[in-house]
């Protein structure tokens, strides 16, 4: 990826200046930055002293062997105490920690920090009577509701590392994760609420348990959760109820200090093909840094406000952002089970009116769903409450920013458009809402104590108006530890690329516009080289979604005879432009046309199709790699872990139109 990537990047020139008011009293101001670059450890060692400690560590870094970091060596402390406890001591023990909602509409529940910590301390309890001791391990596999979050914290209590699997990946995907794992217990429900119906879970964990017994390991418990009421097998010799074992056990637990390298999770990065990668986070650093960029980037004010993130507790962000980081801060927050449009497409903005959401994070999937389906929807509830919107999970295409800050946010809420990852553990790059001039679609820059490049295949910094890697060139404190059981596969996955250099580069590629605003353009596995011009799917999707027709749009590569590759793209329309007595004739021209305009003539692309949907997963990520088998005429591959595999089906048999002129 050379200097030239890009250069023709769609210019922005709208900007969004912080509310006077939110500047005046925000948590982090201007100065956080240069603080941070003058003691960049002494910054760490200051957010550090945030959280409870019951022994304070020796030294804040120990990078003599990098790339394997340790943070704030010798220092003990219990993650389930720093976010339930110690708010309870203090005197926060009626304050509202999770205002649960069902998919059904019927079920509601408040839980209390004073609850969260009876709950939690009955089932580190339980677990413990079922054999789970320190640096045994566990693996969750469980819906939305609180007796996930109640497992996470039970685990953190007890020094016992947990993977939790998303509840939408099959039982092979389960199976491999509890076998390299070696989960000595699974949680898990009977099932969960999905669009009105019962969605069973325990199947799938009886069928994975027998996959990793057939591996070589055996799963000495199940745990469940009664969530459905459906009828599910029963082993007698390894399945307990939870209301029989948690529910009875004692609401009385001690918590022990660990180590702040003690393992706490592996998370398993998703898309990956063998061997499961399972991606370690360590105890003292990982919190730090959760809990302070929840705190800074959202300007959490935890005595008014109410927080929801939108994601799964499958994924890092339900790890970083919904459990670990919020409750670290005594948030009080949403936790919502189920999809966004049942039983009514407006059931998210009906939960913000009531309870009166103030900071809101969700994906740029989404909020592309919502602008298909036009602000009438959103028009309907009071969400006058918010004060922050965040996005996360993928590169936000300005118009969607425009449109998020606009509908939603009522033209007076700051966008915060945060880059992150996995293996990074909490935000890295993003704007601050108190400090930060907001840019549609840009990220902006790295957050203080943060340092993030910009670089070329030499790993030299690039100059303002270039494209390059996306690199981090020092180490932070909720940084992954390795991959699970595999240093080598760390090393070569992360840090071979710019090994001489010292950098961290994890496969995205990233821009410098004009002003030295960072621009996240995703892995550089999207870029597409047509007749030597190297081009970013997301710009060219930015460019389709800024059409006032357009709600969606993914863009793939697929070969050309004559310039390599060329242009593909998948759109969808918003309801508008399909609604009775529109006219859809020329639309594709039309469109490429935009692209042309906005972009330049190499950008073109070659074909659009008109979609219904896009192939993704339950996560929200779209599956390019499966539109780059209808571009390119081929079999299409396995569509297992998709939301809705007949999208595919619908996407294969309609015929991609010309937009040559």
């Amino acid at each position: 990826m050379t200097e030239e990537t890009l250069s023709n990047l769609l210019h922005e020139n709208r900007r969004f200046e912080p509310p006077a008011d939110l500047a005046a009293a925000a948590n982090v101001k201007a100065d956080a930055y240069d603080a941070a670059a003058a003691d960049r450890e002494g910054f760490w060692a200051a957010a550090a002293d945030r959280l409870s400690w019951a022994t304070k560590w020796d030294r804040v870094l120990d990078w003599d062997n990098p790339p394997f970091a340790k943070w704030f060596v010798g220092g003990r402390l219990n993650v389930a105490y720093n976010c339930v406890d110690r708010h309870v001591e203090a005197g926060l023990g009626d304050r509202v920690a999770l205002h649960w909602v069902g998919e059904p509409v019927e079920d509601r529940r408040d839980v209390t920090y004073a609850e969260l910590q009876a709950e939690v301390s009955k089932a580190a309890n339980a677990l413990t009577s079922l054999g789970v001791a320190t640096g045994d391990t566990v693996a969750i596999y469980m819906p939305m509701i609180p007796e996930a979050i109640f497992a996470m914290l039970a685990c953190a209590r007890i020094g016992a590392p947990h993977t939790v699997v998303f509840g939408g990946f099959s039982a092979e995907a389960l199976g491999s994760r509890i076998e390299d794992f070696k989960a000595k217990v699974v949680i898990t429900s009977d099932g969960g609420y999905r669009r009105g119906a019962a969605s069973p879970l325990k199947p799938a964990v009886d069928e994975a348990r027998g996959i990793a017994s057939r591996s070589g390991h055996d799963v000495e418990k199940v745990l469940v959760v009664r969530r459905t009421g459906q009828d599910i097998a029963w082993d007698e010799s390894v399945d307990v109820w939870w209301h029989d074992v948690v529910d009875s056990a004692s609401p009385e637990h001690t918590p022990e200090p660990f180590d702040a390298e003690h393992p706490l999770f592996v998370m398993y990065t998703s898309g990956t093909t063998g061997k499961p990668k399972g991606i370690l986070h360590t105890t003292g650093g990982y919190l730090t840094q959760a809990a302070f960029t929840h705190w800074e980037v959202f300007d959490l004010k935890p005595e008014s406000d109410v927080y929801w993130c939108t994601a799964d507790i499958g994924w890092i962000t339900g790890h970083s952002y919904i459990v670990y980081g919020p409750l670290a801060n005594g948030a009080t927050q949403v936790l919502y089970e189920g999809t966004p449009d049942f039983p009514e497409r407006g059931r998210w903005w009906q939960i913000i009116a009531e309870k009166k959401v103030t900071i809101f994070y969700t994906a740029p999937t989404a909020i592309r769903s919502f602008m298909k389906q036009g602000q009438e929807i959103p028009d309907r509830h009071d969400m006058s409450s918010l004060r922050i919107l965040g996005s996360v999970g993928e590169p936000i295409n300005p118009e969607a920013y425009v449109w998020y800050r606009h509908v939603i946010g009522g033209d007076r809420t700051p966008v915060v458009d945060t880059w992150w990852q996995t293996e990074t553990g909490a935000i890295m790059i993003s704007p601050l809402p108190g400090v930060t001039a907001g840019k549609p679609g840009s990220a902006m820059t790295a957050l203080p104590g943060v340092t993030a490049e910009v670089v070329s295949d030499e790993g030299v910094a690039v100059p303002n108006g270039s494209g390059g890697y996306l690199v981090l060139t020092s180490p932070w404190p909720s940084m992954l530890r390795t991959i699970w059981g595999d240093d080598e596969r760390y090393v070569d996955t992360y840090w071979s690329r710019f090994r001489e250099e010292g950098f961290y580069f994890a496969g995205d590629g990233a821009k410098l516009d004009e002003d030295g605003d960072l621009w996240v353009l995703g892995r550089v596995d999207d870029v597409m080289n047509v007749s030597g011009h190297r081009l970013s799917t997301t710009e060219i999707e930015s460019a389709l979604v800024s059409h006032p027709k357009v709600a969606e749009a993914a863009v793939v590569g697929a070969t050309d005879p004559d310039t390599g590759q060329a242009v593909v793209a998948f759109v969808i329309l918003r309801e508008t432009a399909t609604a009775d007595g529109v006219d859809l004739t020329g639309i594709e021209k039309e469109l490429s046309d935009h692209v042309r305009s906005q972009i330049g003539p190499i950008a073109k692309p070659r074909q659009i199709m008109i979609v219904p949907e896009l192939p993704k997963t339950r996560s929200g990520k779209i599956m390019r790699r499966l539109l780059r088998d209808v571009a390119e005429k081929r079999e299409v591959g396995d569509t297992t872990t998709l939301a809705d595999s007949s999208i595919m089906e619908l996407i294969s048999a309609g015929q991609a139109t010309s937009t040559e002129d």
